[in-house]
């Protein structure tokens, strides 16, 4: 480990100045991390500490899971370090939601970016509805239920009540699984069934049922009943 601090590294190599001089791609994670963390401990860099969370949590999306309580026991961070990084973590989420905002939201692979983000980093199951105009534009997204780590518990009236209250022309159910594995049990299949019968009866279109997972599952990082052909 470098025991140089930030200000004795040459200019060019300080996170901020080269930031300034070439862009954030030009950074490492652990660069970008030392510039929101500013300073570092005796003998361990800001850029030191930031590689040191990088390798306890094995990656950007799992220390982005990490609530601001467990940051802040961190040797090195406190509560003041561990706040900003998750200020960061919740702008990069907002940031992703805007831009995808006034998009056609037509494909699973808009909804995991979208939701994504925000979604991986929970530990327990979120049931979410995300409400469509007639051009598939996002209206808003509202939240049904946050459920145990293992089951999230929604009736169909529950997940409709909000599609019809903003006059929706449609909507994709979403939910999470924290274990990562997006394949869908056998609760979720019969969510599925029933909620797109109710929809039929009230002459609302549900577009789809995507379930979010992890990027490090060693495979898609969502599973969609409608690609499955399960929306039939």
């Amino acid at each position: 480990m470098s025991t140089l601090t930030i200000h004795e590294l040459p200019e060019g190599e300080r996170p901020r100045e080269k930031l300034a001089a070439q862009g954030s791609s030009a950074l490492s994670d652990s660069e970008l991390i030392a510039i929101l963390l500013r300073t570092g401990l005796k003998g361990c860099s800001a850029v030191d500490l930031g590689r040191q969370l990088i390798t306890k949590y094995g990656s950007l999306n799992a220390l982005a899971r990490c609530s601001v309580e467990e940051l802040s026991q961190m040797k090195g961070l406190g509560l003041a370090k561990a706040t900003q990084l998750a200020a960061a973590f919740g702008l990069a989420t907002r940031l992703a939601r805007e831009t995808l905002a006034r998009q056609r939201l037509d494909s699973p692979e808009l909804i995991y970016a979208l939701l994504g983000p925000e979604m991986r980093q929970l530990t327990k199951e979120s049931l979410r509805v995300v409400l469509l105009n007639t051009r598939l534009q996002l209206l808003r997204v509202h939240e049904v239920s946050l459920g145990s780590l293992n089951e999230s518990v929604a009736h169909p009236r529950e997940i409709l009540q909000p599609v019809l209250l903003h006059s929706a022309y449609g909507f994709v159910l979403v939910h999470n699984h924290p274990s990562g594995d997006p394949s869908p049990s056998d609760a979720d299949r019969r969510l599925t069934v029933r909620l797109r019968e109710a929809a039929n009866l009230l002459q609302v279109t549900m577009l789809d049922h995507v379930i979010l997972g992890s990027e490090e599952s060693g495979r898609l990082p969502y599973f969609s009943f409608k690609e499955a052909g399960l929306m039939a």
